[in-house]
């Protein structure tokens, strides 16, 4: 946000306007890819691809012990534009989201999100691959990258703040945040039914969406349920009441002890 420092006038700092946790967040996506890309400048394609094999979301490593996997994939991007604007998406809509919640909402968040998208994408590939609707080396790709987790914070902002206005870019008019996330959330359904081949993990974007959405909507369920049992103990404890008032309604009060002056 802006300060007053030395000098006059206002002064904005940018390093001020992210909160604690998105920038921890892409610091670590930042530096990560710097490696990446160092890597393949001094080994060459063995160097760039050491970094997905080892630690991208691959169902075959995974099953083979590879657990650490469902939460690095998360800090892997595939190339400039990739992380350009998973990280732009993160820091437009996350920064309000942390703000209101907190940074440590915020990474349980975030980070559930992502590991439960990335849990949903091999779930989902391991069924394809069972039922015979796909090839069995898509157990051997590796997905990367950080979207699953950043759809999650579009639907929580959505939820949290479902009637703030954001451009629909490149379309120069405005819409209310649950409008846009509707869209978003439509798209990548029929782009993942569609199988449009683009190599966009989008089951991952679905499933970053559903992790948020139930994980906000949490206290709901099993609402009715809960309410009838919380209604029937009421009920009986009443009538345990009226019946205890009953049976000492006409007994004698009980004779004062001595400590009364």
């Amino acid at each position: 946000m802006g300060t007053y420092s030395r000098g006059y006038g206002y002064q904005f700092h940018i390093g001020d306007y992210f909160p604690r946790a998105i920038k921890t967040i892409c610091i670590a996506c930042v530096s990560v890819f710097v490696v990446q890309e160092l890597s393949g400048l001094i080994f060459h394609g063995e160097g760039w691809n050491f970094w997905p094999a080892w630690f991208g979301l691959t169902p075959v490593e995974l099953t083979h012990g590879f657990v650490w996997q469902p939460f690095t994939y998360l800090f892997l991007h595939g190339g400039i534009s990739h992380i350009f604007f998973n990280l732009l998406y993160l820091a437009m809509f996350g920064a309000d989201l942390e703000r209101t919640w907190g940074s440590r909402k915020f990474y349980r968040y975030y980070f559930l999100c992502g590991i439960g998208a990335g849990l949903i994408d091999v779930l989902v590939r391991e069924i394809l691959v069972a039922v015979h609707l796909a090839n069995a080396k898509v157990l051997a790709d590796p997905t990367i990258g950080a979207s699953g987790a950043i759809y999650g914070v579009l639907l929580a902002v959505a939820m949290v703040m479902p009637h703030r206005r954001v451009w629909f870019f490149p379309i120069p008019v405005t819409m209310p945040m649950w409008l846009l996330v509707t869209i978003l959330g439509a798209l990548e359904f029929f782009l993942t039914i569609g199988q449009s081949g683009d190599g966009i993990s989008h089951v991952c974007h679905l499933g970053g969406m559903a992790v948020g959405y139930l994980y906000l909507r949490r206290g709901s369920y099993l609402y009715s349920p809960r309410n009838l049992i919380s209604d029937w103990k009421r009920r009986r404890l009443r009538r345990k009441f009226e019946v205890y008032v009953r049976e000492n309604r006409e007994k004698p009060p009980s004779r004062p002890g001595d400590w009364l002056n």
